[in-house]
């Protein structure tokens, strides 16, 4: 199953922004053909600039496998996030400290409504920083392999979310879209899962968020990466294999609440921005 900036059906792709097929009669279809070269089920969190539709009612459960006690492994792939020499080894380390503290935090915990427990995020296998040079053009399948090399060396948790971190010599690519540094900017991350030689591997891709389509004004890159690790991470607990939770237009829970970041990152809340809350039918930090 393909799905592209977090709904079920297709989208068209122009001028390498994705864009909402408005009005399309595929629109309560979930699409057989898969628009990307190397994409199976891709949620992406959109740059700027990308037709994002209203949210459409709460959230519904489609029945399908949850994550409710999940760890975070960050990948670390390039040899200046592990050199204290580098700007990239204190941004590592912001992420680390992110993600052991955003489990138990409210940004978290409001989750509770769809399954979801408090958890130590960084309580799984260690991080890993791969000291070897990624390829400049990271495609779908070569962060896949990434994930796989991880996972020869350490133990296998179907609860695990498994991050690659790209550094800014690197972009994304999936197709002709690409994430920041790319020449066809569409998204600044994304979440998917496959079957690893493992099993269903649950896992983030996070390019580094170095131009103004993936920034955010006032923020230091580190916070905004911050920013789509929790979102994907939380639309990932709530919604793995594309059968969780989600509205009748195919939107996860902070897909339906994209860009609503404040202007201020001073909390965990704020830098992970809102998402939507059957509780009081809207978006909440």
């Amino acid at each position: 199953m393909t799905r592209i900036s977090g709904w079920k059906h297709a989208l068209a792709l122009s001028l390498g922004l994705l864009a909402v097929a408005a009005g399309s009669a595929r629109a309560a279809e979930k699409p057989a053909p898969k628009p990307f070269a190397d994409a199976d089920h891709v949620i992406y969190s959109l740059a700027h600039g990308a037709i994002v539709p209203k949210a459409a009612g709460d959230v519904t459960y489609h029945g399908g496998p949850l994550i409710a006690s999940a760890n975070v492994v960050l990948i670390f792939w390039g040899p200046t996030f592990a050199n204290p020499t580098s700007p990239d080894y204190t941004y590592a380390q912001s992420l680390q400290s992110f993600r052991n503290v955003l489990g138990t935090s409210s940004s978290w915990t409001m989750m509770a409504q769809y399954g979801i427990q408090s958890s130590d995020l960084g309580a799984g296998t260690p991080d890993w920083f791969d000291t070897s040079t990624p390829p400049t053009d990271v495609t779908d399948s070569s962060a896949r392999a990434e994930i796989n090399r991880y996972l020869a060396s350490h133990a296998y948790d179907s609860s695990t979310i498994y991050e690659v971190v790209l550094p800014s010599t690197s972009y994304s690519s999936s197709g002709s879209s690409t994430s920041c540094g790319g020449p066809g900017l569409a998204y600044c991350a994304y979440h998917s899962s496959y079957s690893s030689p493992s099993g269903i591997a649950l896992y983030q891709v996070l390019p580094y968020p170095s131009c103004s389509g993936c920034q955010i004004s006032g923020w230091s890159t580190a916070q905004v990466e911050e920013h789509f690790l929790c979102f994907d991470a939380r639309d990932t607990v709530t919604d793995p294999q594309g059968s969780g939770w989600y509205d009748k237009n195919f939107a996860e829970i902070c897909q339906k609440c994209s860009w609503t970041t404040p202007p201020s990152p001073t909390s965990i809340s704020h830098i992970c921005g809102k998402a939507w809350s059957n509780d009081v039918h809207g978006c909440v930090y």
